[in-house]
């Protein structure tokens, strides 16, 4: 047989021999690599068109070119409208994450304020998640620091309690937030039902962006009460007014003739982007978000914002308006796919002149800046890490870094952390908490959690990522400790035949005194880098992380079981029946005295349930 047909048919040529299998109709397409896993995935009008174009073997980008070589096989899916294909490739990208499509790599939800309505006296808060709870939710913001600023700028000025209802029912004085002018006090009658309600009103109506009309009713209140001679009243608002015009000047240039509409502006440089969003809704700058996609070095600005989009708002309920600083590649598809998610129309704008050009070319001058910022940050990072592996002799810089600790109280509560660095810094939705079981462990024996924590990593990477192609196995470990740390894990590598990664274990040195620190590897001596070292001060950062992030953990933990009460384990009793119980009786233990009639009257405790309650704590033992 003559070598060549021994000779793999090139990329072209197979995607050439599905032409024949393939009609018109619009869809879905996947490019698979021999190994089976995901290059590409792209929507099409016409896969039978779109496909063909794949088949030529000349005459494409470089980023394509690699693409169609590495493909062995493809994969179809026909979709009725071409919008359906639109949606269905955005939720594929993000599931399977292909190497050559351009990816969104951030897809944090966004807070919400919350004004809720099942209460006489509504509280207002920050929200994030699912909007089960009922009331009022105003956003998004940016992020939880935007909200936080905004609930304490309305608090000032509307005096809106932010306790939870429990706390509320439980005070017998004022907290604090009334000493500070924050609070009205509802929770012990300082303010009427009826006057609150005029205030959750109020800044509901600063929310909606209709700051001047209660700001001009404010006025007239203060001058009639001042009539009326109600001097200490009038100050009150004065003081409101005061705080109102405070908040209004701190939120700085807020466009007059955009009420609901994100900007959305994409800087490109080097193979590298930012896309800089900006959230106005009400009138009012909600804040600012960057992201930094994965992009190939040729691939052109109107694709990169397509997809951006696409992704963005898979999982997020789009505004009346997208204020882009370029145009997409299928701008009527994609506002057609997000009216029909909204249930509204959505408009996509690219500006020209006018009060939404000057939005996005503040936010394309943010985009700039922050990408410029972001390449000096990874330029630093990549110095560093091929100064680590010099350090540590590494084969190469490591792309994943994983570092453990544990953290505990004489055995309590006891969690494991994993914290993950890379190239672009610290990864944080890779970062992973371990709650220790081990029932054998003697309390405190932090060898023996250590080897718990690297015990089911690596039994969990050998199920999810047996042959390591998924980039989910570390290049290096870092474990806080010394000798006896190391050797622990260097057990558990061995018993899972993982013998190829190397490891460091990071111990305080003399007087524990950081810049002392010794590290040590297996089968090495151990070693100390200069006290001015970069590396030791890398080093350094990331156990600290990796200590931040576990003693984090525990205190969630131990928080959770200091709360916690019998009533945990009776079937059929929920959060929200629990704190019903312990608002009526006061104690866990009151409920476990209770008889069946005391039960059965708690509001939302039917028959049955108080039933099985009594039961629970009369039968037991």
């Amino acid at each position: 047989m003559s070598r060549e047909k021994d000779t793999p048919p090139k990329g072209h040529e197979v995607i050439q021999k599905y032409l024949k299998t393939i009609d018109s109709s619009p869809g879905v397409y996947r490019m698979l690599d021999h190994e089976s896993r995901v290059l590409y995935v792209g929507k099409a009008r016409n896969l039978r068109a779109r496909v063909s174009s794949y088949a030529r073997p000349t005459g494409h980008t470089a980023r394509i070119a690699r693409m169609i070589a590495n493909t062995a096989s493809m994969m179809f899916l026909t979709t009725k409208t071409e919008t359906e294909a639109l949606l269905l490739e955005q939720n594929l990208i993000k599931q399977l994450k292909p190497k050559f499509n351009v990816l969104l790599r951030d897809d944090k939800s966004f807070p919400n304020i919350l004004v809720t309505s099942a209460h006489d006296y509504p509280q207002i808060k920050k929200h994030r998640g699912a909007k089960k709870e009922k009331g009022a939710y105003y956003g998004p913001f940016a992020s939880a620091g935007a909200v936080n600023r905004t609930l304490n700028q309305l608090q000032r000025v509307f005096l809106l309690r932010d306790c939870s209802n429990t706390m509320f029912e439980s005070r017998t004085r004022p907290c604090l937030q009334h000493q500070i002018k924050r609070c009205s006090a509802p929770c012990v009658g300082k303010v009427t039902p009826q006057e609150y309600q005029q205030t959750v009103k109020d800044a509901e109506r600063f929310l909606s962006g209709k700051s001047t009309d209660i700001q001009a009713r404010l006025a007239a209140e203060m001058n009639a009460a001042s009539e009326e001679m109600e001097f200490e009243r009038a100050a009150a608002l004065r003081d409101r007014i005061k705080a109102l015009t405070q908040v209004q000047t701190a939120q700085g240039i807020n466009p007059q003739n955009v009420t609901e509409a994100d900007v959305i502006a994409l800087h490109l440089e080097n193979g590298q982007a930012c896309v800089q969003v900006f959230f106005i809704r009400a009138n009012q700058n909600w804040g600012n978000r960057d992201y930094y996609p994965r992009v190939g070095a040729d691939v052109d600005a109107a694709e990169v914002l397509e997809a951006f989009i696409g992704q963005f708002y898979d999982t997020r309920e789009p505004p009346r308006q997208l204020i882009l600083s370029n145009e997409i590649e299928n701008p009527d598809l994609m506002a057609e796919a997000l009216t029909g998610k909204l249930g509204r129309k959505v408009e996509l704008i690219v500006p020209k002149r006018g009060e939404k050009a000057e939005l996005v070319d503040g936010a394309l001058r943010n985009a700039r800046e922050s990408l410029a910022r972001k390449m000096a940050e990874t330029a630093t990072q990549t110095r560093l890490l091929k100064e680590l592996a010099e350090a540590f002799d590494l084969p190469a810089p490591p792309a994943r870094i994983e570092v453990y600790d544990n953290s505990h109280i004489q055995g309590t509560n006891a969690v494991g952390g994993m914290i993950v660095a890379g190239p672009d810094g610290m990864m944080k939705n890779q970062y992973r908490k371990f709650n220790i079981k081990g029932e054998e462990l003697t309390p405190g024996d932090d060898f023996g959690m250590m080897k718990e924590v690297l015990h089911r990593r690596f039994k969990r990477l050998l199920k999810e990522d047996p042959d390591r192609s998924r980039g989910m196995w570390p290049e290096l470990l870092l474990i806080d400790g010394g000798a006896g740390q190391v050797s622990a894990v260097a057990e558990i590598m061995r018993a899972h035949g993982v013998q190829d990664i190397p490891m460091v274990g990071v111990a305080k040195g003399v007087d524990r005194d950081a810049g002392k620190e010794e590290f040590h590897r297996v089968g090495k001596r151990p070693m100390a880098l200069r006290h001015n070292d970069p590396v030791l001060y890398f080093v350094q950062r990331l156990r600290d992380e990796a200590h931040r992030f576990a003693i984090g953990t525990h205190r969630a933990k131990r928080a959770k079981a200091v709360g916690a009460t019998p009533l945990d384990d009776v079937p059929g009793v929920g959060a929200g029946r629990k704190r019903a119980l312990l608002a009526h009786f006061g104690s866990a233990k009151a409920v476990g005295r209770a008889n069946l009639s005391d039960l059965k009257a708690v509001e939302g405790v039917s028959d049955a349930l108080a039933e099985t309650i009594y039961a629970f704590f009369h039968e037991r033992g």
